[in-house]
């Protein structure tokens, strides 16, 4: 089973996603993709940290998501990926002085092509959160627009690989996609 759990901020998400695989009944691996790169983001990483029940194993991993994915997947693992907003944001900056971004050589494509062509052949449950950026204005910065345009096409793909796809609106699941279990 794959699942996609798309909100805004504070959307409730995350917990969300954390209700979810702890009902799963198996073991759970949460990958974070979150770097401390400044006092406000360390709290946040903090808060997230001290929510998660202390038996889950947790892996931090900033930008080779396929490659974890494939290497912890197993029938009777769930893994809770949260979240692919900021492991976007962290491929696109890995090609930071990269002359031709998303080129196929680039951080980025390489990446997203490996998650995209992996989630298939998981085993197990797979549960990604990710912010849903498409409902506002379109921004005015070029890295912004890039960002919001990319995380936009990525939640299209991994919308049509998920078995469900789930919305998050003021704590309240809508489920775009699947059965409400």
């Amino acid at each position: 089973m794959k699942e996609l759990i798309l909100g805004g901020a504070r959307s409730g998400k995350s917990g969300f996603a954390e209700s979810r695989a702890e009902a799963s009944g198996m073991a759970v691996t949460c990958i974070v993709t979150a770097q401390p790169n400044d006092q406000e983001m360390a709290a946040r990483i903090r808060y997230h940290r001290e929510k998660r029940p202390p038996h889950w194993k947790v892996v931090e991993k900033p930008v080779s998501l396929a490659t974890t994915l494939q290497t912890l997947a197993a029938p009777d693992r769930c893994l809770l990926v949260d979240c692919l907003t900021l492991w976007l944001s962290n491929t696109l900056h890995a090609d930071h002085g990269d002359p031709v971004v998303g080129s196929p050589e680039s951080v980025f494509a390489r990446e997203r092509e490996a998650l995209v062509a992996t989630l298939p052949t998981l085993a197990g449950y797979i549960i990604l959160v990710s912010n849903e950026v498409g409902m506002g204005i379109v921004p005015l910065g070029e890295l912004s627009r890039r960002f919001c345009d990319e995380i936009g096409r990525l939640h299209q793909d991994l919308g049509g690989l998920c078995d469900r796809v789930t919305l998050m609106v003021a704590g309240l699941p809508l489920v775009v996609k699947g059965n409400a279990a």
